[in-house]
């Protein structure tokens, strides 16, 4: 259990050479332009050096920037985790759409190039995820421009590898998974971690009755009981020496947003390991519905009846599971529109399951062992074109030309609530993580926020930041009228 480990990501700061609280909490806001470059010219995006320039400044007044990382965090013979968003190759109700979907590829270049360049022609670079289990990653990468980017690079020295983490995909049809192709997963296996009373679980006042990223709802259970929280990671993340992470701003149906922190659950080994939320209505002690009707009770046993018939088929179903998929649809409604599943800004499970990642991650090495030498991190925002409303898998595009970089995931996604339009305090993935039990994941707080901006709106303090113009985000629907922050 991750016990007297310290501020796991106070110490990766250290471990860098940034010893204080003005380092770890200053983020780097870059107003760019909302359009993207082609990444076949083998150009990156201009905003990404901005960050980094940003963030080598060392005095209120902005001065004396420079160029690459940050405290040296790359360094020649590291092996670099590159961890963007790849959920999904295309938009989940309009095909052709993606750029609000997943991290683009210019984003990743930019910061590939500084990578390379910084290792001095001995090391490895593994650009790795774990998208949704039924997106198809070939042609996600493909379309991102990831595999050029890979093949650019096969005489550069470093050893440039592209890496799908899942150890499985599954084939849908109406919602319904009606295939599943075992992939070759992570080749350096995986390593499970119990957070034990660490957990941000440890205080769950709710029911228990957790529901996973599968159908099987006994195995997601199996994690989490009798005192134990159970993760399973991926052990070539975990054996990094540095991580990289390239999320996308975007909304999300379960937490609120996804960002930094939310965009480590693509790290782990088991899917439904993870809980997602809680079965039943808040009456029952279940977060799966906003309210507790007659109405949400019975719709939750069915789902509940449904799903454990698929797992006593082995995990699929065929034209009869469609067929009862459409008949609940037209009964309770499209989720696309009605709130279940947790899709609400009551969910108070998926939150705590981001955050146990984080501290899984920060706080051991891919042995399992607490952490000899602390994790060197990076955290690097694709806001050029967000995505908001009925994120993370169908979003609307947001032209917000922004990247936002930091060395604090928490620091970073506060910073990103706030340029969004929305109130991190009540975002808890956001607020919860400044106070999170167990394993601290910051050593300050949120009033030690230096935002530092090409953009003179954007400089100052968090407070300062809160009272300039934002971006206009919209939440999704299931936190619609609860997380906005006024302009």
């Amino acid at each position: 259990m991750l016990r007297h480990a310290g501020t796991a990501v106070a110490q990766s700061c250290r471990a860098i050479g940034l010893t204080d609280c003005e380092e770890t909490s200053r983020v780097a806001i870059v107003r760019t332009q909302p359009t993207y470059q082609d990444t076949s010219s083998g150009t990156g995006c201009d905003g990404v050096n901005t960050a980094l320039s940003l963030l080598h400044r060392t005095d209120k007044s902005c001065a004396a920037a420079r160029s690459g990382f940050p405290g040296d965090i790359v360094m020649p013979g590291h092996t670099v985790l590159v961890k963007p968003n790849l959920i999904r190759e295309e938009h989940l109700h309009r095909p052709g759409e993606w750029e609000q979907v997943v991290t683009h590829g210019s984003v990743v270049s930019a910061l590939l190039d500084v990578v390379v360049a910084s290792m001095g022609g001995r090391g490895r670079v593994v650009i790795a995820d774990g998208p949704q289990t039924d997106s198809d990653f070939d042609a996600v990468t493909e379309r991102t421009g990831l595999k050029e980017l890979v093949r650019r690079y096969r005489h550069s020295g470093v050893q440039v590898e592209l890496l799908d983490l899942r150890r499985e995909r599954w084939v849908q049809e109406g919602e319904v998974t009606k295939q599943r192709l075992r992939l070759s997963g992570d080749p350096a296996g995986y390593t499970e971690i119990d957070l034990g009373s660490d957990s941000e679980f440890a205080d769950y006042a709710l029911s228990g009755r957790f529901y996973g990223a599968d159908y099987d709802v006994d195995e997601t259970r199996s994690y989490h009981s009798n005192g134990h929280h159970r993760y399973v990671l991926c052990r070539t993340v975990m054996d990094a020496d540095v991580v990289i992470n390239i999320p996308k701003m975007k909304t999300h149906k379960k937490t609120g947003v996804t960002l930094s922190l939310k965009n480590l659950v693509g790290i782990n080994g088991h899917r439904n390991c993870l809980p997602h939320f809680t079965v039943g209505t808040p009456r029952q002690g279940g977060d799966e519905f906003p309210g507790s009707s007659a109405r949400d009770a019975v719709q939750s046993r069915a789902i509940s009846a449904f799903k454990t018939v698929l797992t006593r088929r082995g995990g699929s179903g065929g034209a009869w599971a469609r067929l009862a998929k459409r008949s609940g649809h037209a009964v309770f409604g499209d989720t696309s529109q009605v709130v279940r599943s947790g899709n609400w800004y009551g969910n108070d499970t998926a939150w705590r399951m981001v955050l146990d990642l984080n501290k899984a991650l920060f706080g051991f090495d891919g042995e399992g062992r607490p952490r000899a030498k602390p994790l060197r991190y990076l955290t690097v925002v694709d806001g050029i074109i967000g995505g908001d409303g009925d994120g993370p898998l169908a979003p609307d595009a947001v032209p917000s030309g922004v990247i936002v970089a930091g060395l604090n995931p928490v620091a970073v996604d506060t910073v990103c609530s706030a340029l969004m339009g929305f109130d991190y305090r009540q975002i808890p993935v956001v607020e919860r993580a400044w106070h999170s039990t167990g394993a601290p994941l910051v050593d300050c707080g949120p009033g030690d926020i230096e935002c530092v901006s090409n953009a003179p709106e954007w400089s100052g303090s968090l407070d300062d930041l809160e009272r300039a113009p934002h971006l206009g985000f919209r939440p999704h629907f299931g936190w619609a009228g609860h997380i906005e922050r006024q302009q």
